[in-house]
């Protein structure tokens, strides 16, 4: 049976432009599309005999089915359904992700700090999902993937954009190099890897050959760890991006063109809890393309 695409839906623009997007991707990957409406009314009966106590639940399916009819005119191709489940947002996402592919959320919009506000039942979820999680802004628009057309002008019909991924090839995940190789795939696009390293303290005299030494070093390390790829992967052409500084920032740079950024979020169990690192932090914040933040294990070798 086919897990499928799930998307958070509540009504607001950043909610409706994930559905857009988690519509495309379901459609690229060949799933069944589930749209989801948390409602944190209590478990009141179907048909309650307040009627302050039925709308909430009213709106819910009001919103429920004009997105199922606007995604199924414009993605027919796409076998979708809805529901509603009352229990808190983050709780019913988390546990719906457990039985999905991938699940898809909407992210607010830019706020007065010039950041990129993911909002705290995104950020929540993001930090307890276990399948891989894709935040949308508000204003993402199906043209918005692709590369302008000859006129610069945005187009659906044109190339997509490059993924963009972020790795560090001392701590290894296949599940984050999956989904990144996976997606350029499914798009036809380049995929960016990108690995930033930092020099550590040295001598000011000897700074200018452990630069060069350091450097060299990250790309063996990065072209090791992605020959498997490669190989699983002939149709993509990867393009290694390995550049001296911190890893958000080089990210924040590579990603501005790009027309999907993905993550890894190392599943930390801890009594503190659940959190997302410190990169994925600062790119749900700033970037304006989709986010995908892959979740993944990871222990030293040795």
């Amino acid at each position: 049976m086919l897990r499928p695409v799930v998307v958070g839906l509540d009504g607001s623009p950043e909610s409706l432009a994930a559905a857009e997007w988690a519509a495309g991707e379901a459609l690229r990957r060949g799933l069944p599309l589930r749209l989801l409406h948390a409602w944190e009314g209590g478990m009141a009966p179907d048909e309650p005999e307040l009627p302050e106590l039925a709308a909430p639940r009213l709106r819910a399916r009001r919103i429920l089915r004009g997105a199922l009819d606007r995604l199924d005119e414009r993605r027919p191709q796409v076998h979708m359904s809805a529901e509603q489940v009352t229990r808190p947002a983050v709780e019913a996402l988390v546990a719906a992700g457990d039985e999905a592919e991938l699940l898809v959320l909407g992210s607010r919009a830019f706020g007065g700090i010039g950041g990129f506000m993911a909002g705290s039942v995104a950020l929540a979820t993001v930090a307890r999902a276990v399948p891989p999680v894709v935040l949308v802004r508000a204003g993402q628009r199906v043209e918005d993937e692709h590369v302008p057309d000859a006129e610069g002008l945005r187009s659906a019909r044109t190339p997509y954009r490059d993924v963009v991924v972020g790795v560090d090839p001392a701590r290894p995940s296949d599940e984050l190099l999956a989904f990144a190789f996976e997606s350029a795939a499914l798009r036809k696009t380049p995929l960016r890897v990108v690995h930033a390293w930092q020099l550590p303290y040295v001598p000011a005299a000897l700074e200018s050959r452990a630069r060069n030494a350091v450097g060299a070093a990250a790309e063996r390390a990065l072209a090791s760890a992605l020959g498997p790829w490669r190989e699983k992967y002939p149709s993509v052409e990867v393009r290694e991006v390995v550049r001296e500084g911190s890893p958000a920032e080089q990210l924040l740079h590579v990603s501005r063109d790009a027309g999907l950024l993905v993550v890894g979020r190392r599943i930390r169990r801890a009594r503190l809890g659940a959190h997302i690192g410190p990169v994925a932090h600062a790119v749900l914040h700033h970037v304006r393309c989709p986010v995908a933040v892959v979740s993944h294990d990871w222990a030293p070798h040795g």
